[in-house]
């Protein structure tokens, strides 16, 4: 095991946050109790805004990467012993918490799952955060009483990316008939094989409207926020649910109050950074049954770590199809 390795670290240059590939030392790493060597990480949205010089970092120096797949090397845990496949999504991982975009990882036992037989490293990180949220936003919608029955329609918006393109997968595999949202007709074949009937042009959502439009969705999982997010709440039927995950369109909520006490409509938010462990584990195991390994593959492409900082700018900018697995050894 070599003493030095690749990391992109993010530094503070003249009172903005700039990263760039560094050599770093196994102790430069944290003190946590296991340590990883990653095979794997992700390119997720927030990491692009890290990459590009947003302020995600609330820490400095940080390594990026909000994912990490990989084995463990050294453990001083009862419940992780050297050679354990281990993934970790979140837990502050690129914001307070060294993150994955290394060769090695020192990290709290605490934060460590066990990903499912089914699932390779490098599988595990084509689910990666995105994936791993999009269950949760599914899993939350049916607790809260959605059914596939013949009238479930569930709309998703940023479908083409990576939470949107899970989420369209397991909403279809259950029998729900899914509409997706996007701006990219170019992806509508993509999107069509992984199971959507139908779709609506971003753009149409992204308009203010009124407070109380047609209803149209059973229910939604929204990744965007903003007036996005505030559409498709004036939109959905009586009794429905909205999961929302994601503020891609914006932070603020520009809706009415009038979805809640008139239609009986419920916003259910989808943390995924500090979810509790119960809910990481039945997620994954839920992924496990329920996402087809063709379908997972079809959404996934691996690049190698070489090429983050070309990548970086084009997720933010709604370029990447799917899911962007990065290859840390390459």
């Amino acid at each position: 095991m070599s003493d030095t390795f690749r990391a992109v670290l993010i530094e503070d240059v003249d009172g903005k946050p700039k990263a760039a590939f560094r050599q770093l030392k196994l102790s430069d790493l944290p003190q946590h109790d296991v340590l990883v060597e990653v095979a794997y990480s992700t390119l997720n949205y927030k990491d692009g805004l890290a990459l590009t010089g947003g302020r995600i970092a609330r820490k400095l120096p940080m390594v990026g990467g909000i994912d990490i797949a990989g084995t463990v090397v050294e453990s001083t845990s009862a419940e992780f012993r050297p050679g354990d496949k281990v993934v970790v999504n979140g837990f502050g991982l690129s914001e307070t918490q060294w993150g994955g975009y290394a060769k090695y990882a020192r990290l709290k036992s605490e934060w460590l799952v066990h990903p499912p037989d089914a699932f390779s490293l490098q599988e595990a990180m084509a689910i990666g955060t995105a994936g791993y949220t999009a269950m949760l936003c599914v899993q939350a919608l049916e607790d809260a009483g959605l059914t596939p029955d013949k009238d479930a329609e569930v709309l998703v918006t940023g479908a083409a990316g990576g939470v949107g393109s899970v989420a369209v997968t397991l909403l279809a595999q259950k029998g729900y008939r899914v509409i997706a949202a996007t701006g990219r007709p170019e992806t509508h074949d993509y999107l069509a094989s992984l199971g959507a009937a139908g779709f609506v042009d971003r753009a149409e959502l992204a308009q203010k409207g009124a407070p109380m439009a047609k209803e149209r969705w059973t229910a939604a999982v929204d990744s965007v926020g903003g007036q996005t997010l505030a559409t498709v709440l004036s939109q959905v039927k009586y009794g429905g649910w909205v999961a929302a995950c994601g503020l891609a369109g914006g932070t603020d909520l520009p809706a009415s109050v009038f979805p809640f006490i008139l239609r009986n409509v419920s916003l259910l938010g989808i943390d995924s950074v500090m979810a509790p462990m119960h809910r990481r584990k039945r997620a994954w195991w839920q992924l496990a049954k329920d996402l087809p390994k063709d379908k997972l593959a079809a959404m996934a492409e691996v690049h190698p770590l070489s090429e983050i900082f070309e990548l970086a700018p084009k997720i933010l900018a709604g370029q990447v199809r799917g899911r962007a697995v990065i290859d840390i050894n390459a």
